[in-house]
């Protein structure tokens, strides 16, 4: 699967029938006319939505799904503007995010959607960096080590004096923004002399073919590629190294990089397009969580989950993080 083309599918069939059976709810929805859903933003948490409208199509080929890539900010730029009906982001939206979408009369219901773990990645000829503090990758990403840092001995005296080339998200991703605050600890801040993409294949290339090379991308793209490449494991606040897997992230043991990841829904698209609500709905069900865990990621817990629901039920506006960061934050308790 290229986790970074825009995918486009048609679905029919006016009557939603899904089956436990192909993964999907046992429950029918009600589509009653054509509709379109327009989908933008985050690549992480592309491989959930393109998993969800291949099992969505089975039962509804009325609704058309048009997923885009752009990166959580390039997607809150389309939703704020209108031009699209939900926003995929690996961050909560930002206070100018706020203000833009307020200004063009945009509201919407924030759905934290499942949990991953940024994976920092490295060659697997690499055999000394195998844990890093927060604050080792704060003294390699950080605007201070442009041109200075370019060495692994001076990331640490035990590494050795091999090249250290760097790869990952570019400044549109909310992947980027959560990663520079968890370890550098300023926001949208970083060294700018590294490989920026917006497609996580050229991060996985890139380390996979340079021995010095270190990477951050979402944790189903490692899991994808995990014959590749090498997870480090990360040194958390109890001063255990812990790499990152589903049990890992989900307990939060892998810390600060384990974040929840969100839909924003256009509450207009959620009362007037009876696609859109049917999408968001399959999305959020139980039944089809094991899609998320194919994926790569981590489902939310039962309690979190119904907490979603009762949101998009009762059409809540508004951000829980209110333009701040979900570094550090636990999701149950916003909620």
């Amino acid at each position: 699967m290229n986790c970074k083309k825009n995918l486009l599918i048609h679905l029919s069939l006016l009557t939603l029938v899904l089956t436990t059976a192909c993964g999907g709810s046992d429950t029918q929805t009600q589509v009653a006319t054509s509709a379109e859903v327009k989908i933008d933003g985050s690549s992480t948490v592309f491989p959930i939505s393109e998993a969800m409208a291949e099992e969505f199509k089975n039962g509804n080929q009325e609704v058309e799904v048009t997923i885009g890539v752009s990166g959580s900010g390039g997607g809150f730029k389309k939703f704020c503007a209108g031009e699209t009906d939900i926003s995929n982001a690996s961050r909560p939206i930002k206070k100018s995010e706020m203000e833009l979408c307020a200004e063009n009369g945009i509201e919407y219901v924030e759905v934290p959607v499942a949990f991953d773990g940024i994976s920092v990645v490295v060659n697997k000829g690499n055999d000394w960096a195998t844990c890093l503090k927060a604050s080792d990758l704060g003294k390699m990403w950080d605007v201070a080590a442009e041109g200075e840092v370019e060495n692994w001995s001076q990331v640490d005296d035990n590494f050795p004096a091999k090249d250290l080339r760097l790869y990952g998200p570019g400044t549109d991703s909310g992947t980027f923004d959560y990663f520079v605050e968890a370890t550098i600890g300023k926001k949208g801040e970083s060294r700018g002399d590294y490989t920026a993409s917006e497609d996580d294949n050229v991060i996985v290339q890139g380390v996979t073919t340079d021995e010095g090379g270190l990477g951050y991308l979402g944790y189903a793209y490692y899991e994808e590629n995990k014959d590749k490449l090498k997870a480090v494991a990360i040194e958390n606040g109890d001063g255990k190294c812990v790499e990152p897997s589903e049990i890992t992230i989900a307990d939060g043991s892998y810390s600060p990089l384990s974040r929840p990841i969100f839909l924003y829904v256009k509450k207009s698209s959620l009362s007037e397009n009876e696609g859109v609500k049917a999408f968001v709905e399959y999305q959020i069900d139980p039944a089809n969580s094991k899609l998320i865990s194919e994926v790569g990621y981590v489902p939310l817990p039962s309690e979190i989950q119904a907490k979603v629901k009762e949101r998009l039920d009762n059409g809540t506006t508004g951000s829980i993080f209110e333009g701040g960061s979900s570094v550090g934050v636990k999701l149950a308790d916003k909620l």
